[in-house]
């Protein structure tokens, strides 16, 4: 033992005869250059050339292999990269016609890989459907929620709660476990790092990441480029296609029929949060783990990658912009626009190491002009609605449809109130009427406090304002002048509750809706003195009220009581026709009827009813007050115009 112990320093002296040089990656990517001489530098050609051959005339792959079979051949790969290198380093140098046999092995070295990349890449991939990728942009709204921000629409409710393959972690993770590129570490924002699905099982990262690796330090990084991005690419557009994202040019898009682009928008609206913050993301760290080793190419791959997709989806964005406006689009375009705002910090953090920033770019621009659409259209509406031209009355005076339809309308523009109000910023009212972008003011009253509303506010009053003008316009068509006072109260009461009931009222403000609770009396007065004139006349001591002497002496209390009975009749078989929806409103205009003629009638019965006697007085004193009572209760009930109740 003696003896072995005291010749083991000469052991190790000569302990590198054991080990010839290699070529092989540290940790920071560098090739370790030793010494060789060509005998030397020959035997490890040999040996690499023998590996590489060897898995080159087989139909076998590597990774399906035995580990130790792919970490031979990635040693093998080391000593080609090393050899093939010494015809350029200055340090080191070998015959020419090894370093050429070296760089051939390594080509045929470089296109296994490559393959191997491919199919590592291909094989592994997640396979997605649109339950998993509505399931992932669910909890990441949910997360979203729960941390204060605003919820992401709700998609696909088919979508059972079992299909949540993914749950959101931890956002406070140390250092460690955060990959780089996340939102986090990109933008400093508290974007959540796993908004992401796993496109490629985690197993294989690791692997694939060796790859690239040795494609990299062996300067086939163009041929890494190629595969990574080809692959990748036509997985994104995949996606695209299971989310209903099809190619369509602009000039298709502006032949498709409403209903179809409606549910193309929509689908429009999911797929872009889904793209952008779940797969986006998703590539962004994928890329950034597998190819590490190089910042430059890391950038080019992801833009190569997701580029594609992403113009796809602007360019459906940008053809909206161009449509032809309507009215129904609004809604739609608000969403879009809000959907792409979302979105933008995202992009911009996604797309930071973009010199050109073309991506963000292009999303401003379609905010741009989404947002000009959006006010165009919002003008086109206003001066639409004072100009609809039908002069068809609704039957029994009830609510016009258009009525129904500007305020469902305008209610919703409440529901995007934060997006109208940034838009319509020191957007000038007013000017030219006949222009189809701007408003006419001279509709509005002088009473309103406009200095106070918000530009919401102030659009959406001009549009009642002329929704008001145009019924106002529409009331003179009725040749009864009480049912055109009815109209006007059905409509505007029914404008009123639609504001009082929902967010137009803070945009509008109370003294918008008391002076219109004043219009609506004012009507309803005017409807009294218009419709039971006669029916009150009847009741007056001079009979007609013609206040001639001889006209007094002709008229009989029994004529009086027949004056009366076909003025009311009348005026109950066309009334209990017309119809006011409104409960409150039937039920005020009934009690001021009722207030003005029962008083009335019983102190005309006081007066006259004695003088009407004998066996016919029945005959002409047909009501009694409750009579009258009972049948006024008929009016505005859309009834088929019967004939009035009386006491048997």
């Amino acid at each position: 033992m003696i003896r072995i112990l005291s010749g083991f320093d000469n052991r190790l002296s000569i302990i590198n005869d054991l080990f010839p040089p290699s070529a092989v990656a540290d940790d920071d990517g560098d090739a370790q250059v030793d010494g060789v001489d060509d005998s030397e530098a020959e035997l490890r050609l040999e040996a690499a050339q023998k590996v590489v051959l060897r898995w080159d005339a087989s139909d076998s792959l590597l990774w399906e292999s035995s580990p130790e079979d792919a970490e031979e051949y990635l040693a093998a790969v080391n000593d080609l990269i090393y050899l093939a290198g010494c015809g350029t380093s200055p340090a080191v140098s070998i015959a020419d016609d090894l370093v050429t046999r070296a760089e051939v092995a390594l080509q045929i070295s470089m296109s296994r890989l490559e393959e191997e990349f491919r199919h590592l890449m291909v094989r592994n991939a997640v396979p997605l459907d649109s339950n998993d990728l509505c399931s992932s942009i669910r909890c990441l709204s949910l997360s979203s929620a729960s941390d204060g921000g605003e919820p992401i629409d709700d998609f696909e409710s088919s979508v059972d709660d079992e299909n949540h393959h993914h749950q959101l972690q931890q956002q406070q993770q140390p250092a460690s476990e955060q990959l780089e590129g996340s939102p986090k570490d990109r933008s400093g924002s508290s974007l959540v790092d796993d908004r992401c699905l796993d496109l490629i099982h985690p197993e294989v990262v690791a692997d694939l990441k060796v790859i690239a690796d040795h494609m990299i330090l062996a300067k086939y990084d163009r041929e890494l480029h190629q595969v990574y991005c080809t692959v990748r690419r036509d997985i994104l557009d995949e996606c695209l296609s299971i989310l209903g994202i099809d190619r369509i040019s602009i000039e298709e898009v502006q032949r498709i029929e409403w209903r179809m682009l409606d549910d193309k928008m929509k689908k429009w609206i999911q797929a872009l949060k889904i793209i952008v913050r779940i797969l986006l993301w998703g590539e962004r760290r994928l890329c950034d783990h597998i190819l590490a080793a190089s910042e430059e190419l890391k950038e080019e791959c992801f833009m190569e990658t997701v580029k594609g997709s992403v113009m796809q989806l602007l360019n459906f964005g940008d053809a909206i912009t161009i449509c032809q406006r309507s009215a129904e689009k609004l809604f739609r375009m608000l969403d879009m626009h809000d959907a792409l705002a979302d979105v933008l910090p995202d992009l911009q953090a996604l797309f930071a190491g973009d010199p050109k920033d073309l991506i963000c770019e292009a999303v401003e621009g379609i905010l741009k002009r989404l947002g000009d659409s959006v006010k165009r259209t919002l003008m086109e509406f206003g001066n639409a609605i004072q100009r609809e031209p039908s002069r068809r009355p609704t039957q029994g005076g009830e609510i016009h449809p258009m009525a129904r339809y500007v305020m469902n309308y305008v209610k919703l523009l409440a529901d995007y109130m934060d997006t109208l109000n940034f838009l319509l910023e020191n957007e000038v009212i007013g000017g030219d009427q006949g222009n189809a972008e701007s408003y006419d003011n001279s509709r509005i009253s002088d009473g309103e406090n406009l200095e106070s509303m918000t530009p919401l506010g102030h659009h959406i009053l001009v549009i009642i304002s002329y929704l008001e003008f145009n019924l106002d316009e529409k009331s003179k068509i009725y040749e009864d002048g009480a049912m055109r006072y009815i109209f006007l109260m059905n409509n505007i009461n029914y404008i009123v509750n639609k504001v009082k009931d929902s967010d137009l009222g803070k945009l509008l403000g109370d003294h918008w809706i008391r002076k219109h609770r004043s219009q609506i009396r004012q009507y309803a007065r005017s409807y009294l003195r218009t419709s039971w004139i006669k029916v009150l006349s009847c009741m007056k001591d001079d009979g007609f009220g013609s206040g001639s002497s001889s006209s007094v002496s002709k008229v009989t209390p029994k004529d009086k009581f027949k004056n009366f009975n076909l003025a009311f009749e009348e005026i109950y078989r066309v009334q209990t026709t017309w119809k006011v929806p409104d409960p409150q409103l039937r039920e005020e205009l009934r009690i001021l009827v009722s207030e003005a003629v029962i008083p009335a009638y019983r102190s005309f019965m006081g007066r006259f009813g004695s003088q009407v006697g004998g066996r016919q007085a029945t005959k002409h004193i047909k009501y009694t007050p409750d009579d009258l009572e009972s049948n006024l209760s008929d009016l505005f009930e859309g009834l088929p115009g019967f004939a009035p109740r009386k006491k048997t």
